[in-house]
Formats: structure tokens, C-alpha cells, sequence
């Protein structure tokens, strides 16, 4: 696994231990408002008959016995306990104790699909951002590209897209880029190809190299995935051999002009054999 495997493993196994120290759901769900499918369970003290279970309808409102048909669209439970409470103090009972639990999250959900360890709809309760999310579905798997493709729905029926890249985001840390998500909104880390590379002689790791194709495969990349150049690396005279159309070309690399920016990176292609020769002083 390369470094930047290793510091995107460790930001994740520190999000998932911060949420050891969470408070449980009870208190989280203080600010999730409900909405349309979640399900909802009523307890009034002392009066059983008014204890019940209930879907909330796709026009946000419930029906209870003895009061009828509820808007519940847009409040919080605590919200929706005091109101029912009062409903039941204006007519039928003094001092009303209501209690009410969400027994299933559906109105505030966000969808996670493709390179993650767990895909699949995750709620939003309070306040959540991108990598608590992201956290929640497991990492990013191996195969995951380089960015991330976040979907948003608006009421109007219009949506966008916003493309994030991983590096910025998780590597070099940008805040902007962790933004905070809203129900609705599909998240996907599309998967990415891999090209294969074969890298012999002065590196530290010779041998076979898969290489995303996300970003350019460069010369300065593959080598640095094989784990460097060795002490005695001819660096001046490396050589890359690509076969086209059955024929073998080979090309030699002054990598030292690369380092110094003396010429550009050379690009590699799929089934390329770098050798780095060994220096003759």
C-alpha cells in the first residue's frame, strides 16, 4: 500500500474512533427534523390506548385517534411531543406526558455508491459532512479513483454535480472540500483502471507495478512506486521499452533533466518495461 493509501487508512480509523465518544441517538436526533416513510412510534403515559406506531404519510402528515389528522412535516420529535401534547391538553387530558421515538430514518438519507466498504443509503442526523459519511460507509476501497462525484436533487427538479478531489480533500486537508451534505444527495467514488507497468534493475522494489490511470502514469510516478532509485542508478539513462504493433521501441530517459525541470515527465502506457541500469562510476 503506497503513502497515500496509508494517511487516507489512518484519517479513517480516526473518524470512526471519534465516533466511540458520540453521544448515543437519542440525544443525536435532537435536530433531525422528520419527514415522508419515517416511522414513528407514540407513547402517551398512563393512556395505552393512544400509544402507537405510525408511518409518516408522503404528504408529511400522521392520523392519531381522538385527534385526527397531524402535520408532523418539518418539526423535530421534541417538536411534534409538545404539540401533540397540547393537542391532548386542549380536549382530553391534564398535563400530558408524550413520548415519541424514531424507529426508522427514511426523509433524511443520503446515498453512497460505488469504491466504499459499505455502499448503501446512510441517515443524516444533525449536522454531517463529507467524511463523516464516507466514515460511516466504510473508506474508500483500494479501487477507488481519484475523485469524488457528489449529486445534488433540488426541489425544482434541477440537480448538480460537484466533482471533489481526493488528494485536496483528504491529503492536503482543504476544509472546503468537506462539505456538509444534505438529505438527498448521492455520493459516488467511481471506480478507477489500472494500467500495468514493469519496472527492473537500480529501484528499490523492482518488478510488476499496477498504476491508476485516473492522473498521467508518469516515468517519476512508477519509480517512485517501486520504491525509488537504488544507490547506483544510472539515472541519466534510463530505458523504456513499449511494443507497437508487434515491434519493440526503446527510448532512453534523462531522468536527472526531469528531476531539475530541465524536460517534462514521460509518459507511460500500458505493459511499458522500465530499466534502470546501474551507474559505471
Amino acid at each position: 500500500m503506497n503513502s497515500k493509501r496509508i494517511v487516507i487508512l489512518l484519517i479513517f480509523v480516526f473518524l470512526a474512533g471519534a465516533c466511540l465518544f458520540l453521544p448515543a441517538r437519542e440525544s443525536k436526533d435532537a435536530s433531525y427534523k422528520l419527514g415522508p416513510k419515517d416511522l414513528i412510534k407514540i407513547t402517551v403515559f398512563d393512556v395505552p390506548d393512544l400509544n402507537i406506531t405510525v408511518r409518516i404519510s408522503a404528504d408529511g402528515t400522521i392520523t392519531l385517534p381522538l385527534l385526527g389528522r397531524i402535520e408532523t412535516r418539518g418539526l423535530t420529535r421534541f417538536q411534534l411531543e409538545r404539540e401533540l401534547a397540547r393537542l391532548l391538553e386542549a380536549k382530553y387530558l391534564r398535563n400530558a406526558q408524550v413520548t415519541i421515538f424514531v424507529q426508522e430514518y427514511h426523509s433524511n438519507t443520503v446515498s453512497v455508491m460505488g469504491e466504499v466498504g459499505k455502499p448503501g443509503t446512510y441517515e443524516l442526523i444533525g449536522r454531517q459532512t463529507l467524511l463523516q459519511v464516507l466514515s460511516s460507509a466504510g473508506g474508500l476501497s483500494e479501487a477507488a479513483s481519484d475523485r469524488i462525484i457528489i449529486i445534488r436533487q433540488y426541489k425544482s427538479g434541477s440537480s448538480r454535480s460537484l466533482a471533489i478531489d481526493l488528494d485536496d480533500l483528504m491529503v492536503k486537508g482543504d476544509p472546503r472540500l468537506n462539505i456538509p451534505l444534505r438529505a438527498g444527495d448521492i455520493i459516488n467514488i467511481p471506480g478507477d483502471r489500472f494500467i500495468d507497468i514493469y519496472v527492473f534493475g537500480q529501484v528499490k522494489k523492482p518488478g510488476h507495478i499496477k498504476v491508476k490511470k485516473s492522473g498521467p502514469v508518469t516515468l517519476l510516478k512508477v519509480i517512485a512506486q517501486a520504491g525509488g532509485f537504488a544507490d547506483r542508478a544510472r539515472k541519466t539513462a534510463v530505458m523504456v521499452t513499449r511494443t507497437v504493433s508487434g515491434k519493440e521501441i526503446k527510448t532512453k530517459v534523462n531522468v536527472k533533466k526531469i528531476l531539475k525541470g530541465g524536460r517534462p515527465d514521460f509518459v507511460l502506457q500500458d505493459n511499458d518495461i522500465v530499466h534502470v541500469p546501474e551507474s559505471i562510476l
